[in-house]
This record gives structure tokens, sequence and C-alpha cells, in this order.
């Protein structure tokens, strides 16, 4: 099976498993090429993510913008890389939720690297392709936003960041989603 990884770390040829938010190292697959593209562009640090994204009902990634110009601010001038790997299916663990998405438990060969200059220019590209939509803030229902900031708020307080209101990922929803942590401040 052809998978893709993206990464902001250049001359990688075999992609190791690394520590995230998980209990344990994984590489993280894509079988889409856009989808790893994604995480060129991480708007919070690691150990967290900020990938607000889904699929049209024929199965095109679409980006969520959840603020105005939030693709274009997460990507433009972020330089990064696309690796490819090949291994068995059955050498993979599915990601929850994304069916796209492979986890890998052991070291892969990388076998080719697509270097990315500007993940902006490439998004744009793969939209003129048809490979991508963006879902335009200023199009979202009420609905959809509400969906979100939902997810939003069920994640941080799952992550207890009521205890680390300085990491990144709490340092981003007080900035973008300032009513969503006022929510969450008056839980406690």
């Amino acid at each position: 099976m052809l998978l893709y990884h993206g990464s902001r770390t250049g001359g990688i040829e075999i992609l190791e498993p690394r520590l995230a938010d998980h209990e344990r190292p994984y590489i993280y697959f894509s079988t889409i090429e856009v989808v790893a593209a994604f995480y060129l562009c991480n708007a919070v640090e690691r150990p967290y993510y900020w990938f607000p994204y889904g699929f049209s009902k024929s199965g095109v990634p679409v980006y969520d913008e959840l603020y105005p110009n939030a693709l274009e601010e997460v990507s433009r001038g972020v330089k990064g890389y696309i690796y490819t790997a090949e291994t068995p299916e059955e050498n993979l663990l599915p990601f929850k939720n994304i069916p796209c998405a492979r986890l890998g438990t052991k070291p892969e060969k990388v076998l080719e690297c697509i270097e990315v200059p500007d993940a902006y220019d490439l998004f744009m590209n793969y939209i003129k392709e048809g490979r991508l939509i963006v879902g335009k803030f200023e199009e979202k229902s009420e609905k959809e936003l509400n969906w979100y900031y939902n997810k939003i708020f069920e994640y941080i307080t799952e992550k207890e960041m009521i205890k680390t209101p300085d990491c990144s990922y709490a340092k981003f929803v007080r900035e973008k989603f300032p009513f969503v942590w006022e929510k969450y401040e008056g839980k406690y």
C-alpha cells in the first residue's frame, strides 16, 4: 500500500515511529497525499494538533475554516516535505475516525520525497486539480460552526487544559475562539 507522510523535517531516509499525543510511538500515514500535506501546517505546537478537516460525499478532503482565511494563515510560507513509503496493510493499524489514516509501528524506508516550498501554494494547486475543497468560514452555517466549537470544548475538557492554560492549544483556543474558552472556564 502506498502511503504519504507530511513533515517539516527534510532529508529523512527512514521514517521512524515517534511519540505524539498517543501512548506509544507511531508513524502517521495517510493514503491520500492532500491529507498528509495538512500535517505540514499545524497551528499549534506538538504534542497538539490543529487540522479541521473532513471529506465530501465523494471522498475529497475538505479543510474547514473555522475563522476567516484560516487555511492561508496556517499554511502561507510553510516549507515541508511529503514522503512516500510502501508497506502491506497488515503491517498498519487503522486510525479511529479518519478512514485514510494509518499508523505505522515499525521503521519504513522512504521511497520518494516531494519538497514543498510553500504549503499554501500546494493547497491552491490541489484545489485547481479538484483534490481539495476549502469549506470557507463565511459559508458555514451556525450549526456547522457550533459542531466544531463543541468538539473544541470537549477536547480541552478531556485534556484538562485548565491545568495547562499556557500550552499552545489552550493559547490558540483563547485567541481564535475566546467564547469556547470562557465557557470552559465557567465550568470551574
